[in-house]
C-alpha cells in the first residue's frame, strides 16, 4: 500500500513540475516552459526543474501555448519591415525590453537639432531618423541611447 502511494505521489509531483506550456518564437524556435505571467511587454517563465524566473520580449513571442489545455493565446503579431516607407512598422524599444531579440546592427549619429524647436520635438525628429534607416534595412526593432554631447547610438534588432 505505502508503494502506491509513494508511486502516485511521484507521479503527481511530476505532473506538477513538469514543463506546462510552449512559447513559440517568431523565428520558429520552441521553449518548453513553465509559464508564470506577461507584464510590462516581457513573458516571465521558468525552465524544468527550476524556481529561477526568466523573462523574454514580448515582441520576440508568437504564442503561448497550454500544454495540458492545447489552447493558444497569441502574445504578439510579427512585424514585417520591407522598406523605406515602412518606417511607421518600426519599434522603438528600451534596452531592457530587447531580450530574446537578435542584435544585427549598430549606428550611430548626430542627434538633430533645430532652432526654436523644444528637445521633445528634437528627440521626435532623431527617432524618426533611425526609424527610417532601420526600415531602410529592414529592421523591425531598434534601441536608441542618446549620449551627453548630442550625439546617439542605435543598435537594430531582429528576430
Amino acid at each position: 500500500m505505502k508503494n502506491i502511494i509513494l508511486t502516485l505521489g511521484i507521479l503527481f509531483a511530476n505532473i506538477a513540475i513538469s514543463q506546462t506550456h510552449q512559447i513559440t518564437k517568431h523565428n520558429g524556435e520552441q521553449l518548453d516552459v513553465n509559464f508564470i505571467k506577461v507584464e510590462k511587454d516581457m513573458v516571465y517563465y521558468s525552465l524544468n526543474g527550476s524556481a529561477e524566473e526568466h523573462k523574454i520580449s514580448k515582441y520576440a513571442v508568437s504564442q503561448l501555448t497550454n500544454k495540458q489545455t492545447n489552447q493558444t493565446k497569441k502574445i504578439s503579431d510579427k512585424i514585417i519591415v520591407d522598406s523605406k516607407s515602412d518606417y511607421k512598422f518600426v519599434t522603438v524599444l528600451s534596452q531592457d525590453k530587447t531580450i530574446g531579440l537578435k542584435e544585427v546592427a549598430n549606428f550611430s549619429g548626430v542627434s538633430t537639432k533645430t532652432k526654436g524647436e523644444p528637445p521633445i520635438a528634437n528627440q521626435n525628429h532623431t527617432a524618426m531618423r533611425i526609424k527610417t534607416q532601420s526600415a531602410s534595412n529592414g529592421y523591425p526593432f531598434v534601441s536608441i541611447v542618446e549620449k551627453g554631447d548630442g550625439k546617439y547610438e542605435a543598435v537594430a534588432y531582429v528576430y
